[in-house]
């Protein structure tokens, strides 16, 4: 065990974590250059286009330092994004320490404090490691500074390096094996073994990434999963290189997998403790929780006819990721589909993306929207996270809503934008930091609603790229809510609800009335297009119809000829109007969602 090292990279989203962990593997030898790629622990397309880490990987890099000793380095990559926390805090929790990386030009950003503090919960020791220093813009004596001041950290045990161009990446390694001290256990104890992450294999299930903390485990033991008591029997073990190396025993202070025909992803839990069934721990390693949905929408099929291979695609995304959860739901405008839960917004658009491309399914998703809490005037207290199940309104006591605690790190000049910005959005107890000389940390306490549409992007657009956020989820407080619906002709579009906050109801159904007014093609007749909340019409607008010129065959005579044709056709429309229906396609049920991030 004297020669383990279990440890993590983390970095705001941007510095350079992937393409340090690139180096690493390079500099061990795990891969040679002709079999090399860029982001090689990134696997999916979606990782690679974005620059983003979804799926957070594990390594054990042989490493052999200048006194001939020989290492064995656990890398256990973790996802960048703040909706993927959890998974990042089981990760934490099974290395012994950090590197983090602090990009030379960026700073120190929200998430770079964030992940700060998620490694300092559980007593790690923590590198800082000063990246992009062959940047032109780098400014290393200012981040030494905020490494100091902003984090607490020692800047001159702060590591300089360049992972694109692979300087000083021997001092990155030196810096593992010397600072971050060797697992502890024993392998006489019980087995206990930490789940931080799982994947599906379509020829050997799924396959079980976890951290050895006592005991040891071999093929043909007998496991038992503690927060559910599934037993399984163990068909192999093993250590990740880039391929799994199957092993014949792994033990207290290693990171490895376990295949044991364990059927779906979601009977194996983020965070569990996994026992021997023979031999049982006595109690679970803490910190489990059950990961909930925070964001939720409903995925129809463009086409009907596609329902059962909408089901089949989201059956198997299943098998892959978790946290997703789903049921059916059905909508009078879009026809059958699936009401779905999310950990948040790149969660939500990431599920998307791969139903498309991976399952080549057309999809059309309804607004997002968060669970919201109603106590009724009987006493009861009902969660709401689809609009057609918003009360009666006179049966509402009291209406409650999810807040968060937002952190924005900014550079000072940006501050007045942003500050209207998070006013706008109905933020409260702003508080300010100056971590630095030049720049200011912004806390808010804000709806969730109001920041799972565009928020991030605008705040990104406001400080040209220099703004970063974090948040946490805070509790539920009083709110007035009000289901705002949209009529197309007098009829209510079912998909088309929302639950919002009262004063933004008009501005909400002007920028949906205005873009279906776009999209829905011209009739015979005049439509409506309207936003009401309940029997109170708040918006309105009006698409014209096509009029055909019925007195071209009028070319002279008394005038009263031409009026007699314009009062036949006038009656001739009324009537359509009465018996037409309104078509809406697709199109329109899209540019709807659009309207909140113009």
């Amino acid at each position: 065990m004297e020669n383990i090292r279990n440890f993590s990279i983390i970095a705001h989203i941007d510095h350079g974590k992937s393409t340090l962990a690139d180096r690493l593997i390079q500099k061990t030898g795990l891969v040679d250059d002709r079999k090399f790629r860029d982001q090689i622990l990134d696997t999916m397309d979606i990782e690679r286009e974005r620059g983003i880490t979804i799926k957070s990987q594990a390594i054990t890099l042989p490493y052999v330092n200048g006194d001939g000793k020989a290492f064995e380095l656990n890398l256990i990559d973790t996802p960048g994004h703040v909706d993927f926390s959890y998974e990042v805090s089981r990760a934490l929790a099974s290395c012994e320490g950090v590197l983090l990386v602090v990009d030379a030009s960026q700073g120190v950003e929200a998430q770079t404090v964030a992940n700060l503090y998620a490694a300092m919960e559980h007593d790690l020791e923590i590198i800082p490691v000063i990246n992009k220093i062959d940047l032109p813009s780098a400014d290393v004596e200012r981040v030494k500074e905020e490494i100091e001041v902003d984090l607490g950290l020692d800047s001159d045990q702060a590591i300089l390096c360049s992972a694109k161009e692979g300087t000083g990446i021997e001092q990155v390694l030196d810096a593992v094996v010397e600072y971050i001290p060797p697992p502890k256990g024993s392998v006489d104890h019980p087995l206990k073994a930490l789940i931080f992450d799982a994947h599906y294999d379509p020829f050997r299930g799924t396959i079980v990434s976890c951290r050895v903390f006592s005991g040891s485990l071999a093929p043909g033991d007998t496991i038992r999963l503690m927060s559910n008591n599934a037993a399984y029997r163990v068909e192999e073990v093993g250590i990740f290189r880039l391929a799994r190396e199957p092993k014949k025993r792994i033990s207290a202070g290693e990171v490895g997998y376990i295949i044991s025909g364990i059927k779906t992803v979601s009977d194996v839990r983020i965070g569990d403790t996994v026992t021997l069934d023979t031999r049982p721990a006595p109690e679970p390693l803490p910190g489990f929780k059950e990961v909930k949905p925070v964001v939720f929408s409903s995925i129809y099929p463009i086409s009907s006819d596609d329902y059962h291979s909408l089901s089949d695609a989201l059956e198997k995304y299943k098998l892959n990721d978790a946290a997703l959860v789903y049921q059916k739901d059905s909508s009078v405008a879009l026809g059958v589909g699936f009401r779905c839960g999310f950990l948040g917004l790149l969660h939500l658009e990431i599920v998307q993306e791969r139903l498309e491309r991976e399952f080549g399914q057309s999809l059309i998703m309804t607004v997002p929207t968060v669970r919201y809490k109603f106590i009724l005037t009987n006493g009861e207290t009902v969660f709401v996270d689809n609009p057609i199940d918003y009360p009666e309104p006179v049966t509402i006591e009291k209406a409650l809503e999810p807040y968060i605690r937002a952190s924005i790190m900014i550079p000072e000049r940006y501050m007045g934008v942003v500050m209207d910005l998070c006013l706008e959005r109905r933020g409260v107890n702003s508080q300010f930091n100056y971590p630095t000389p030049g720049r200011i940390e912004i806390q808010f306490d804000m709806p969730l609603a109001e920041v799972i549409y565009d928020f991030y992007d605008k705040l990104k657009t406001v400080t040209q790229g220099y703004g970063s956020f974090d948040y946490d989820i805070l509790d539920y407080r009083e709110s007035d809510l009000v289901r705002m619906d949209i009529l197309v002709n007098g009829e209510k579009v079912d998909a088309l609800s929302q639950i919002v906050f009262r004063e933004n109801a008009r501005k909400r159904a002007l920028q949906a009335c205005e873009r279906l007014r776009e999209e829905i093609p011209r009739h015979m007749f005049k439509i409506a297009v309207q936003g009401a909340i309940g029997g109170n019409i708040i918006a309105r607008k009006t698409i014209s119809p096509f009029r055909k010129d019925v007195t071209a065959k009028c070319y002279g005579g008394d005038i009263t000829r031409k009026r007699k044709l314009l009062e036949k056709q006038k009656k001739g429309k009324k009537r359509m109007k009465m018996i037409g229906s309104v078509s809406i396609p697709q199109s329109a049920f899209v540019a709807v969602l659009k309207s909140e991030s113009k």
